[in-house]
């Protein structure tokens, strides 16, 4: 396995979006068109070719910049919370969707306004889409929810950014002491489950706009807690979803999701990014590189003749569907680290497009 010469072959992406947007699951490597979209998905599947297109510059990347964000925008209800679920027949199934998926949504319009390339119409309709979306950010209970909004909130400038920011931090922080009662058990809650780390994550992002040194203190504190449960093979391993790890026992070894790894590797860079430690990149590698063959099966999960990724490790080995998750979080990762090759010392790491 070589870390460092990654082929990111775009096919599957464009295998799984039609002309409303990303299909949620596969079949294989076939599109599920019985359990049609989410928001959630097309929200990071916006950053994902955002992302592409910054680095490549293609106008068929910008195609699915502006599909992807036409969907997000449909979602979004009058009072600015984004509905979620949507059938194949173009159908939203709820009324409103979850925190989380209000959070990635934030975080999807947020980061692409910024983006520097993108055309001033997508900059304006991502800014009204945010300004419709922010008073609702006080709403927020969910960890996940208001970690994934603070990471949103990070990419927007201004001091209203800065006041919600500073109040969903010390909520995680709250909710941290109120939970980390001893040396070995330092997290925000009594288990851990899903999208671990954007919580340490968020902090990170907070940090680096706030400057705060308890911002700082308990995200290093958390991540190095994740760090100790997610590295104990010596390779990164996910709590397994059968399950989760809850304070007191061991953690659950299966199903293991590929958004775990993508998530891990994301929270390192902005630890990096914050830090400037180089242990916090190398951690980075390790957390990606699951992907790739550096995990509890020794065999990698992106399918070099689809351009797809497999959707986990099960007890009795992989899970052959290829669904958007799990592509969207391999992409991010891939191209967020592509940013850092420089600071590989000694290391020479290559993204080719095809």
């Amino acid at each position: 396995m070589d870390q460092f010469a990654i082929t990111l072959n775009d096919a599957h992406i464009f295998r799984m979006t039609d002309d409303t947007g990303m299909f949620q699951h596969a079949r294989f490597s076939l599109p599920n068109l019985t359990e049609g979209y989410t928001t959630d998905d097309n929200a990071r599947a916006l950053i994902m070719a955002v992302m592409l297109y910054e680095q490549g510059k293609k106008t068929t990347y910008l195609a699915l910049v502006y599909r992807y964000l036409a969907f997000i925008l449909h979602a979004q209800n009058e009072n600015g919370v984004f509905r979620n679920f949507m059938t194949y027949g173009r159908q939203f199934t709820e009324k409103e969707g979850s925190e989380d998926c209000f959070g990635r949504c934030l975080w999807a319009l947020s980061f692409t306004q910024a983006s520097s390339v993108m055309p001033h119409g997508i900059k304006e309709a991502c800014a009204a889409a945010i300004l419709k979306a922010l008073p609702n950010i006080n709403n927020l209970f969910g960890l996940r929810g208001q970690a994934y909004a603070m990471i949103g909130l990070g990419h927007i400038e201004g001091s209203q950014a800065e006041i919600l920011l500073t109040g969903l931090a010390d909520s995680l922080i709250s909710r941290f002491e109120h939970d980390a009662g001893d040396k070995d058990w330092q997290w925000f809650e009594n288990s851990l489950t899903y999208d671990n780390a954007v919580l340490p994550w968020a902090l990170f992002v907070a940090y680096r706009r706030l400057r705060q040194a308890h911002m700082l203190r308990v995200a290093q504190e958390s991540l190095q807690f994740f760090d100790k449960i997610s590295f104990r093979d010596g390779y990164f391993r996910a709590v397994g979803c059968k399950g989760w790890l809850l304070r007191g026992s061991k953690p659950t070894l299966y199903d293991e999701q590929p958004l775990e790894a993508s998530t891990a590797a994301l929270a390192h860079l902005a630890a990096y990014e914050a830090t400037g430690e180089q242990r916090m990149l190398e951690l980075a590698q390790q957390s990606f590189a699951w992907y790739l063959g550096n995990n509890s099966q020794n065999e990698g999960l992106i399918d070099g003749e689809t351009g797809g990724c497999l959707d986990g490790i099960t007890a009795k080995g992989f899970n052959f569907n290829q669904g958007a998750e799990s592509i969207i979080g391999y992409c991010i990762a891939n191209l967020a680290l592509a940013k850092y090759k420089t600071d590989f010392v000694g290391l020479e790491r290559k993204v080719i497009l095809r």
